[in-house]
């Protein structure tokens, strides 16, 4: 398997994660620097929507009231109900 296949862009894993309403406004928080990527240690600040994130990361990402910070367990394949989004994802710090 590719590791495309294990990968997903962080644009699409945040609406589908339901965090944000529209693909289009995932895209416009990611813009605005407030998601950060953490991968094997190292943090970055992600800067395009079109950056991969994979089963393992952890995004802290700053919301309009709220700062979340969660683990990425799995890749979504839809965007389904809230049951369905609250499993790609383990909440590592309550929102602040």
């Amino acid at each position: 398997m590719s590791a495309d296949a294990l990968a997903t862009r962080a644009d699409i894993w945040l609406w589908y994660a339901r965090f944000v309403k529209t693909r289009a406004l995932a895209v416009e928080v990611i813009e605005r620097g407030r998601v950060r990527l953490t991968r094997s240690g190292q943090q970055t600040r992600l800067d395009k929507p079109s950056r991969a994130v994979r089963p393992g990361d952890v995004l802290t990402i700053a919301l309009p009231h709220r700062v979340v910070v969660v683990r990425i367990e799995a890749l979504p394949e839809r965007r389904g109900p809230v049951e369905e989004a609250q499993g790609l994802y383990t909440l590592l710090q309550e929102p602040v």
